[in-house]
Order: C-alpha cells, then sequence, then structure tokens
C-alpha cells in the first residue's frame, strides 16, 4: 500500500462514529476493505448495531495463530464545542491524524490492517495464521472480548498483540479493572424529625469508612505494585428538608494477580455484610465489571521477537513497561488456553480518551511495519 492509502485508511475509521455500542459499521468497513484485497472476514453480531469481526489469513491447518487484536468501539466525544478539530473528521494536521479514536485505538485497528494487506499483496508463503480480531465494547466492560473467549476464537492462539497506544513500546502487564456500584435503602421523613426515619447517606457513609481500609492487607505485586481502591461517585437525597431513603456510590479497583478481581469483590461484599448485621443498614453490592489483571514474562520468547520486529522497523529498541490501565486481554486471559498476550500500538496512552486526540503518522506507520516483521518472524517460511 501507499503510504497516501495508509494515512486514507486511517481516516476513513476515525471517521466512523463507534463510541459506546455503534461498531457495527466499523466491522462492515473493515470486512469490506479487506475482501477489497481477497482476505476474507466473518462479522460476528452482539446486539442490534454492535458485531466483532474477525479475519484471517494463512494455511488454515497451521497450529500456529498470531493473533493481531484490537477493539472497535471509543469512548465518548463528550461536549464537540470544547474540541478544536472535529472528532469525526479524520484531519492530517502537521504530523498527526486528529479524531475521536485516533491512538484508542483506530491507529492499532488500521495498521494491523495494513499489516495483514501487505502480506497478502506480496504473497508471502506463510507457515502460520496471522487472525485479525475486532471486538465490541471494551470501552464499557470487554463483552466482545468476553463473548469471543466464550466461543473460542482465542482457544487456538499461540500469541498475541493488541493494539492499544504504547508508543511502540511493549506493555507486558498491566492491572484488572472493577467498577461497582452501591446501593443504600434506608427511610424517608422529614428533616426536622430524623429519629422517625433512617438516613441511607449516613448508612452510606459507613461503607465509605470501611472501605477505606478494606484492603490493608492485601500482598503488593512485585511487577504492578499495591491493589489501589477508591469510591469516586457519590449521590444521595432529594430535597434539603428532607431526610433521604436511598444513596448511591461508585467506586474502582485496580487487582493485581496476588490479590485478584474475585478476592478484590469477595472482600467488598464482605464489608457489606459485616455492615449489614447493624440493623440501620440496608447495603448491596453490584459488580458493573470485572476485569482480571494481566502479567506476562518479560522475558518471554515471545517479547524477543517483538523487540527484534520492533527494532528494524524504528532503528531503536522499544522500551518494556506496564500500565494500570485493562485491556481486552483482561477477558483474553481467562480462555484455559494459556498465551502471551502483549499491549503494542501507536499513538501516546495519555492521548486515549482526551480531547482533540491524536497520533503520529510516522508512529503509526512504523507501528504497522512491526506488526508486518512480527509476522514475518512467526509467521513466515
Amino acid at each position: 500500500m501507499e503510504q497516501q492509502q495508509k494515512i486514507k485508511l486511517l481516516q476513513s475509521l476515525v471517521q466512523i462514529n463507534s463510541a459506546n455500542g455503534n461498531e457495527q459499521q466499523m466491522a462492515e468497513f473493515i470486512a469490506a476493505t479487506f475482501a477489497q484485497y481477497n482476505i476474507q472476514a466473518k462479522i460476528i453480531p452482539y446486539a442490534e448495531h454492535r458485531a466483532s469481526i474477525i479475519a484471517e489469513i494463512g494455511p488454515t491447518d497451521s497450529p500456529f495463530v498470531l493473533a493481531l487484536a484490537g477493539h472497535l468501539d471509543t469512548v465518548a466525544v463528550g461536549n464537540p464545542n470544547n474540541w478544536h478539530h472535529d472528532p469525526f473528521s479524520g484531519s492530517v494536521i502537521g504530523d498527526s491524524v486528529y479524531g475521536r479514536g485516533s491512538a484508542d485505538m483506530k491507529s492499532g485497528l488500521a495498521a494491523m490492517m495494513i499489516a495483514m494487506i501487505e502480506l497478502k499483496q506480496a504473497n508471502v508463503d506463510l507457515s502460520g495464521r496471522i487472525r485479525f480480531i475486532g471486538t465490541v465494547g471494551e470501552e464499557l466492560g470487554a463483552m466482545g472480548a468476553r463473548e469471543l473467549t466464550k466461543s473460542g476464537y482465542v482457544h487456538d492462539v499461540s500469541a498475541m498483540i493488541l493494539g492499544e497506544p504504547t508508543s511502540g513500546n511493549i506493555i507486558y502487564a498491566h492491572s484488572g479493572s472493577i467498577d461497582y456500584t452501591v446501593n443504600s435503602y434506608g427511610t424517608g421523613a422529614h428533616s426536622s424529625m430524623p429519629e422517625r426515619g433512617n438516613n441511607a447517606i449516613t448508612n452510606l457513609v459507613n461503607f465509605i469508612n470501611d472501605e477505606k481500609n478494606a484492603f490493608d492487607d492485601a500482598p503488593v505485586s512485585p511487577v504492578l505494585g499495591p491493589l489501589v481502591h477508591s469510591v469516586t461517585v457519590i449521590n444521595g437525597g432529594q430535597q434539603v428538608n428532607s431526610i433521604p431513603e436511598f444513596a448511591s456510590l461508585q467506586g474502582n479497583i485496580r487487582p493485581i494477580p496476588e490479590f485478584n478481581a474475585n478476592q478484590s469483590v469477595q472482600r467488598l461484599q464482605a464489608v457489606i455484610d459485616r455492615l449489614n448485621t447493624q440493623p440501620q443498614n440496608n447495603l448491596e453490592l453490584d459488580v458493573n465489571f470485572s476485569f482480571d489483571p494481566v502479567v506476562n514474562d518479560p522475558n518471554v520468547g515471545f517479547i524477543t521477537v517483538i523487540k527484534q520486529a520492533r527494532q528494524q522497523a524504528f532503528g531503536a529498541a522499544p522500551e518494556l513497561d506496564i500500565i494500570h490501565g485493562a485491556t481486552d486481554a483482561s477477558e483474553y486471559v481467562k480462555d484455559p488456553h494459556n498465551f502471551p498476550k502483549i499491549v503494542l500500538g501507536a499513538g501516546e496512552w495519555n492521548d486515549a480518551h482526551s480531547i482533540d486526540e491524536t497520533v503520529k503518522i510516522d508512529n503509526f506507520l512504523k507501528v504497522s511495519e512491526t506488526y508486518r516483521h512480527v509476522a514475518l518472524l512467526t509467521c513466515g517460511k
């Protein structure tokens, strides 16, 4: 592909509004693009206007499968008046492409597509399979990756790269993520007679105070550091002269392998159960979603291959690092078949979800070249 074709592909992806539940158009566009190069794709419906996609090249009977994986959705734009550039224009300004998803992670998707298309165009004789995976809903619970894992689409994968924004560097581990809600049920009354009511806000404060120290005994991960937890949203009451009969809060936990998602949820439930032994408390825990942590051995052979490929593409060795955000790998890790899941993509991590989100064109092109080199090193004859 010519360089302008590659940039145009990225622009076309950014111009599709796939924010929080509109991924089918993305899947259909990707399938149509692959079809132009005789790459067959399978669209996997999830819900109305939502679909994931799988595409593959290489010998169908090969036991080696390299997965190039990403998500089709983006976060919402927010107030478009705060943007200096149309979030769905895919504008090229200077050395960068602007727009929602340009970093997180349509540049990664486009780079993966380009790598596969160029291998197909060159009629490279492959000994292994290269599988493109595009999922729905990573930003709001990774339900696409969850469904694909349950359906067996990663059960034969030998190694995976996830194209989240890393500036072309290697992320070998990341924390999990749990979003939860605690509802507090009380009894309404006039504020002049608080003794006749049961203040749902006051009871919720009991949870906040206990949660603060609930994980003090959690071990520290030698790779990811301590488990991180916070209460981040609170709502309660409707009128200043009424005792509130309902209040709720939301919190987030970043679990680690040494104190994982299940253990973290069990600890929260234990706090709730203990508080509910007091007659005034009627608290209820709801886990909105739960991502497991992912840790790869930094010395695994697949990382050595990626280092070599990245050196070829960038002319410089990559950095190895960790992040505390979660990815679709938190669902793929639940497959009983274990394989390395490494995060490497175009764009800066700090640009993800930002106003005037952007990706450097040179970084995007070099990341695509990195993917192609990884494919040649693992699947080429």
